[in-house]
């Protein structure tokens, strides 16, 4: 069996029954050449010892992993885009195709697929991805991961050898099959689909799977879905203010991109801050900024808000609503907690750590289109005021503006200053992904098929991520 120890398969989601998910089967792409696999991710699993041929074979040609799911599973869910209820959704480009548990952890994790070809949810769509979109996503989840943002992982990127036509950029273009590690594919849309057919028995079967597999701690809740929904929201909290702490905007913040375990995943438009703009949109389409950078926080708890709706057909109003009131709360705290990691300071105590984290979106303000969002907290990690006014912006750092976020940051201790020995912080600028880097390391993989800018720029993020260890996956 060409899979390590530590494998564990351990299926769940065929479970639910055909009211939750269709059979299919991949595509048969005209070539599969490999383009990334992430042997980090897969050592988690027990699939880094498969040698290139093998990892083509399942993760390119789709043969089912030893004692995983087969045939792979399309997803049923609806969901609001843009806040419009759209009743035809569903995996209508991937599928969920193994599940596997973490060694180490014991979390259920999906092996995911974006761009494996039609689904009977594909409606008009090809079923496929480009391969521009698979590689923008690779480089969204390395550089969200390094910042501590609960992720889905690319685990996987194959080139399949067709023309792809789309409006959104210069066609034919090339196509690809990512795969994606997530601790969860269950969607809020998930909960939506079957509240649209007015079917609790199915909803309480959803919860109870839920439950069963991600929160086992809620097992002896007296209101089942009441107590998910409150773990829901803390969750979702945490990976938004770990959002606005990496100045990330996701661009389609839609009930269908939303997850029961609190993950970022599915990376379109997706943008990092090239300075502090609240409203600043990833999305062209995305023209009234309804999920500008700023929003963030409202978009997802209006998505909360059509959880708890569905969930309102098992569960009593009152407990669903004291878990929605608790998301305000808990993301402020959540947000203190994220900036503080990313200034690399200890907390001294509720009011101290609230004001300099406001003082530290004041120093934004003041900085303007000069500060960018990533060269902040480099030049202040861990609160050394020396190297911030030794550094590139130490005369924008020198103004009456950043006087307040200067004098409360002196009061704060470093925490685990140590890692300012790593030879990262020795450079001039930190590992940035903005939208021309991302262009400028396209370029030539669609010229001259030169990959070298972009392993480069996943050596450089991979450098970042060990330099700042902030919070791992799920913590």
């Amino acid at each position: 069996m060409p899979v390590s120890p530590t494998y564990r398969p351990d299926p769940h989601y065929p479970e639910l029954g055909p009211e939750f998910a269709d059979p299919v089967r991949a595509e048969a792409f005209p070539k599969t050449t490999l383009r990334f696999r992430n042997d980090r991710a897969a050592a988690t699993v027990g699939l880094d010892t498969l040698t290139d041929d093998e990892w083509v074979a399942h993760f390119g040609r789709f043969d089912p992993l030893p004692g995983n799911i087969d045939p792979p599973l399309a997803q049923r869910y609806h969901g609001h885009q843009f806040r419009v209820y759209n009743p035809e959704l569903g995996d209508g480009r991937g599928f969920t195709f193994a599940q596997i548990r973490e060694a180490g952890t014991d979390r259920l994790l999906d092996l995911g697929t974006k761009g494996s070809g039609r689904t009977p949810w594909s409606r008009s769509g090809d079923g496929r991805l480009t391969l521009k979109g698979g590689v923008r996503e690779v480089l969204a989840t390395a550089m969200l991961e390094a910042l501590g943002v609960p992720t889905s992982r690319s685990f996987s990127l194959i080139e399949t050898g067709e023309d792809l036509e789309r409006g959104d950029e210069p066609s034919p273009t090339r196509s690809a099959v990512l795969v994606r590690l997530s601790h969860s594919h269950i969607r809020f849309g998930t909960f939506q689909r079957h509240a649209f057919f007015e079917r609790g028995d199915r909803i309480g079967a959803l919860v109870d799977h839920v439950i069963a597999n991600y929160y086992p701690e809620l097992e002896g809740a007296t209101d089942r879905a009441a107590a998910l929904l409150q773990v829901v929201v803390s969750q979702a909290a945490r990976l938004t203010a770990r959002w606005m702490a990496a100045g990330f905007v996701h661009g389609v913040l839609n009930t269908d991109n939303m997850n029961i375990t609190g993950e970022s995943f599915d990376y379109g438009p997706y943008r990092f801050l090239p300075h502090n703009d609240p409203n600043f949109t990833a999305a062209y389409f995305d023209q009234h900024g309804l999920y500008a950078f700023g929003r963030q926080p409202e978009a997802v708890f209006w998505s909360l808000q059509q959880l708890a709706g569905a969930l309102s057909l098992v569960s009593d109003a009152d407990g669903l609503v004291a878990g929605l009131n608790g998301f305000g709360f808990a993301y402020r705290e959540e947000l203190t907690a994220a900036m503080l990691a990313r200034l690399g300071v200890r907390r001294r105590g509720a009011e101290e750590d609230a004001a300099l984290v406001q003082a530290a979106f004041q120093a934004f303000a003041e900085g303007g289109e000069a500060l960018r969002w990533e060269p902040f907290f480099f030049d202040w990690f861990c609160g050394e005021e020396t190297r911030a006014l030794s550094g590139l912006r130490a005369e924008l750092y020198g103004r009456d503006g950043f006087m307040t976020f200067r004098g409360l940051l002196a009061d704060f201790t470093a925490d685990r200053p140590e890692r300012l020995a790593d030879p990262y912080f020795s450079r001039p600028e930190p590992e940035e992904l903005l939208y021309d880097q991302i262009e400028a390391l396209w370029a030539p993989i669609a010229e001259i098929d030169d990959w070298t800018a972009f392993h480069a720029k996943l050596s450089g993020i991979e450098s970042a991520r060990l330099a700042w260890g902030l919070p791992a996956q799920g913590t």
